[in-house]
């Protein structure tokens, strides 16, 4: 069971979440807070697995919270749940230790996604967001292919299935959504993905994600 922690101020947003988390069969939330100050103190209070922190907030704000709890609690992982998609409260989210970063107009589907990857000690991001990381790091590292011997320049001993994962991972899919599309079990994907990881020395699922991008897949 994924305990999880709603923090916003509006209250209307947080019954909204609760309901949301509450249909979830895996999921149990264990507290709610308005501001970043009750979410900290809450956070020692009922210990959760993830916090939806949202990001503007009076007297304490969720990117203060979030360096709070993430310093205090680093098994905690903290998802920033946000109307504002600009990297003006991305990368200061980021920075402050949140695993990850979706808009309040992710379906749900998504939302439930986000957090179960959360949980699992996985990134997290909204599709929109994840695109422009990735556009931002390759524009930052350039265009040059890295070595290999495979016809998209990725190393040659990449099978062909963890090429279609890799592509899929730079076009925002989670493990479930690629297991689907694939018609193959979650754990079959997380299997693919660490052989990824370890192949293209991508020490993440963002990293994969620009790789994927400057070889033209995804």
């Amino acid at each position: 069971m994924i305990r999880v922690l709603l923090v916003d101020d509006q209250h209307l947003v947080r019954m909204g979440l609760r309901m949301l988390c509450e249909s979830a069969p895996d999921m149990e939330v264990v507290g709610d807070a308005a501001g970043g100050a009750e979410a900290v103190r809450l956070v020692e209070e009922v210990a959760p697995d993830v916090v939806l922190m949202d990001l503007r907030m009076p007297g304490v704000d969720g990117i203060t919270a979030t360096r709070r709890i993430t310093a205090a609690r680093p098994a905690v992982r903290v998802l920033a749940v946000t109307t504002f998609d600009d990297d003006d409260h991305l990368y200061p989210a980021l920075a402050a230790g949140a695993c990850g970063f979706v808009t309040k107009d992710t379906p749900p589907p998504e939302l439930l996604d986000a957090i179960r990857r959360a949980a699992d000690g996985d990134r997290a991001f909204s599709r929109q967001v994840l695109r422009r990381l990735v556009e931002t790091a390759v524009v930052a590292q350039g265009t040059s292919s890295a070595s290999g011997s495979g016809p998209d320049g990725l190393p040659g001993t990449l099978t062909t299935r963890e090429r279609e994962v890799l592509g899929l991972v730079a076009g925002g899919l989670s493990n479930r959504q690629i297991a689907e599309r694939l018609n193959v079990g979650v754990t079959t994907v997380k299997t693919h993905i660490a052989s990824l990881m370890i192949k293209l020395d991508c020490p993440n699922r963002i990293r994969l994600a620009v790789l994927a991008a400057r070889h033209g897949l995804g």
